[in-house]
């Protein structure tokens, strides 16, 4: 048995590559959305928005969640580093700092290793970022859609203030 698996985060690529997964009726059993307890609200806007659709198309919603509080991670976990020593948290996720994807990659795989049959995974990379494929599936690089692309993409399937809620505004529960 082959399992198809999105990582889903609902940002713009992922969520364009979702839509048009379903869209081109590629096979698409489960849609993973690593959930920090911290995205912007419009994220949980968007999850909420598409959740019912998977389930209409019987794909089925898995959301993983890291071990510890994301807060405790980034401000107060123990760190022992070569460049900073001891100190406490990963700080903000940015740049090289990635701590965060790496634990969303971490878990995705244990939820994929937990699965006895084979696993193609799409990820949502868009054509503009090519440089950051690996081994898994890249529908949006297949198909040539650039971040630009993404965008309009998913505003044209109304979800048109996605970046406006996102980057406008470091409250965007009013939007979406």
């Amino acid at each position: 048995m082959k399992l198809h698996i999105a990582s889903c985060s609902f940002g713009k690529d992922s969520l364009a590559m979702l839509l048009l997964l379903m869209e081109r009726k590629r096979p698409l059993d489960i849609v993973v959305f690593y959930d920090t307890g911290m995205e912007f609200q419009a994220i949980y806007n968007i999850r909420d928005k598409v959740v019912p659709i998977l389930r209409e198309n019987g794909i089925a919603y898995i959301e993983l969640k890291p071990q510890n509080p994301f807060i405790y991670d980034m401000l107060r976990r123990p760190v022992n580093s070569k460049e900073k020593g001891s100190h406490k948290g990963y700080g903000w996720c940015r740049g090289k700092c990635r701590w965060g994807t790496t634990m969303k990659t971490m878990a995705i795989d244990a939820f994929k290793s937990s699965m006895d049959c084979e696993i193609v995974e799409y990820i949502g990379i868009a054509f503009d970022e090519k440089d950051r494929i690996g081994d898994k599936q890249y529908p949006l690089v297949e198909w040539g859609r650039t971040e630009a692309d993404c965008l309009a993409y998913c505003r044209s399937c109304g979800y048109n203030r996605l970046y406006y809620a996102l980057y406008a505004s470091a409250t965007s529960s009013f939007i979406l």
